[in-house]
């Protein structure tokens, strides 16, 4: 179910909410928006995900609030440049990005689920993954081995 959970970097200059479902497969709220983007959280071995180990949850752009630290935030773009990579100046903590993307329904943000304050072991050891295999652009597929990720 969708519930309103707060998260921050590290040090605690940065902090957000955000509307998020983490619940298992058959206990998930109605999808926001369509698409395998929004239906469960994902892991990547792209370079980028795959060196900060980034686990991301896709939200529509008004189910997240930057709450405080928007002074504390870098921000790094690569590729194309579509995606704003931000990262805490302090304590270096990727907390999330945002992009729009038409096919994805346009303006999103994407949480890094190790970075939520209020959500226990359990729930996370419960939370449904998708893997994605950025490193070969084949998003829609798992690569071979996971168990890194």
């Amino acid at each position: 179910m969708i519930q309103t959970r707060h998260g921050s970097c590290h040090c605690g200059a940065v902090k957000f909410a955000v509307d998020i479902d983490l619940a298992p497969e058959g206990q998930r709220s109605p999808q926001l928006r369509p698409g395998p983007w929004y239906a469960t959280t994902l892991r990547c071995n792209c370079s980028f995900c795959g060196k900060t180990r980034m686990w991301k949850n896709h939200v529509p752009s008004e189910s997240f609030r930057l709450l405080q630290g928007a002074d504390h935030l870098t921000h790094y773009r690569f590729g194309e440049g579509s995606i704003d990579h931000t990262f805490c100046k302090t304590c270096g903590v990727y907390a999330f990005v945002s992009a729009s993307e038409p096919a994805m329904g346009g303006d999103f943000y994407c949480v890094n689920v190790a970075c939520l304050d209020d959500v226990g072991d359990d729930e996370l050891a419960a939370a449904p993954i998708r893997y994605e295999d950025g490193a070969n652009d084949e998003w829609g597929r798992s690569p071979r081995v996971t168990g890194h990720m």
